[in-house]
This record gives structure tokens, C-alpha cells and sequence, in this order.
């Protein structure tokens, strides 16, 4: 009984409730987030992963502006239904440079993790531009508007170097070389070499088959990415994590 009246004592004094609760918080959060910080690597290395090329990181910043997250997640749990559909299930790695992560907590269309290669440019092209008349019962709005909307490299540079604080491992060299690297994607008459070099597996063509640059160009190139640099039929997850 006497420990009853205590409890009675907290759910009645909405001051010492939310101290209580705050408490109780703090200490469940130290417990959860302290041991992280004395374990040398939480996420495996992935051989293929890499920082987004300039093209891919500016595509990536046209689909967080128009809010693709809110319908489309990037996170293929490792339940058989969904790896059945979309591919092996997500790891760590396949995120690490992602700032934000866009693992989504909703699924109004499919998840977009493994979606790269699955499409030609030209059907991302027709589906950003009338989606229902690739997919007719798709919900999905109209984005053919990225067509006429040209892009610039003029500040990729500094679109890098922001990352690179945040702890992409972008070098000084990939960031000299950002405008150079963001316009031979598309127009393939420069040092194609030191691009793919710089970003192994960086697709090189026009994606959207149009004159110039333009945002539909970045965001397909972002799009035909995703989920392609990590070979699967030679990844073996490491038993020590």
C-alpha cells in the first residue's frame, strides 16, 4: 500500500511527472546511444560503396525538394515478402553517405532502393512526365516541368564540400574537379577517365535525351544508381557484427 500512495504521489503532480518521465528518458537514451561510441566501426564496409558523384548528389537534392521521401522509402527489410519483390535486403553502408537517410516511413509507391538498372532512362523520362501513362493507377503527380529546368555546376563544388563536413570522405581532388565531373556525366567530351576514377560505376550518357542539363538529366542519374554499386553475388555479411 505504501508504495501505491507513492505512485499516486507522481500521476498527481504533473511537475514531478515530467521530471520523472525526463529521467527515465535520459537514462534509457545513455543506455541505448553510450556503447555506440566505443565500438570502432558500427556499419561494415561494403566494397563498391563511394561517395555520389557531383551529377548523382545534385539529382538527390531535387528529389528531397520535391518530397519523393513522403511516397517512395529506400529500405528493403530483410522479411522474404520484401526481398522477394525489391532485392536483397538493405545494409548500413548502402546509406552512410546519405545526409538525410531515406530509409521512409511509408510506402505509397514502391521502395526505390534497388531501382537502379530495373528501368531504361527513357521510361523515367514518361513516368516523371505522365506516370499514369506507365503506370495507370498510379497516384504519383506530374514532374515533367524537370525537363525544362536546366541545372548549372557553378555551385556543385560547394554542394560537395558542405557533405564533405557532415563526413562524406569527399577529397579535395573530386571537389576541384565537381563542375568538370557534374557536366562530362551528361556530355560525354571530357575526362570521362577521371570521373568513373573518381566514382567507380558513375554512369556517362545523356539521360534524358535532351539538349543541356537539366534537373530530369540529375534525377535519373540519381534514380539509375540506386542499389547498383554493391555486387550481392560475392557480398558476404561479416558473422562478427
Amino acid at each position: 500500500m505504501p508504495i501505491l500512495d507513492k505512485h499516486k504521489v507522481l500521476e498527481t503532480n504533473a511537475t514531478l511527472l515530467l521530471v520523472a518521465s525526463l529521467g527515465v528518458v535520459t537514462v534509457g537514451g545513455i543506455v541505448e546511444i553510450a556503447p555506440l561510441f566505443y565500438i570502432e566501426n558500427t556499419i561494415e564496409d561494403v566494397e563498391g560503396m563511394r561517395p555520389y558523384s557531383p551529377l548523382e548528389l545534385q539529382g538527390r537534392e531535387i528529389y528531397l525538394r520535391e518530397g519523393c521521401y513522403v511516397c517512395h522509402s529506400q529500405m528493403i527489410r530483410p522479411m522474404r515478402d520484401e526481398v522477394e519483390r525489391y532485392g536483397h535486403y538493405s545494409l548500413a553502408a548502402e546509406s552512410q553517405y546519405d545526409h538525410p537517410f531515406q530509409w521512409g516511413s511509408k510506402r505509397t509507391g514502391p521502395d526505390l532502393a534497388r531501382v537502379g538498372g530495373r528501368y531504361s532512362d527513357d521510361w523515367h523520362v514518361d513516368h516523371f512526365t505522365d506516370p499514369q501513362s506507365v503506370v495507370p493507377e498510379s497516384v504519383m503527380p506530374k514532374y515533367g516541368y524537370l525537363l525544362d529546368n536546366l541545372v548549372s555546376s557553378e555551385h556543385i563544388d560547394d554542394l560537395l564540400s558542405t557533405h564533405r563536413l557532415v563526413g562524406v570522405p569527399y577529397t579535395d581532388e573530386m571537389i576541384e574537379n565537381a563542375a568538370a565531373d557534374f557536366n562530362v556525366q551528361v556530355d560525354p567530351f571530357g575526362d570521362i577517365d577521371g570521373l568513373l576514377e573518381r566514382y567507380p560505376g558513375a554512369q556517362v550518357r545523356n539521360f534524358d535525351s535532351q539538349p543541356g542539363i537539366s534537373e530530369m538529366d540529375a534525377l535519373i542519374a540519381y534514380m539509375q544508381m540506386l542499389g547498383t554499386l554493391v555486387d550481392f553475388s560475392t557480398f558476404t555479411p561479416d558473422p562478427a557484427r
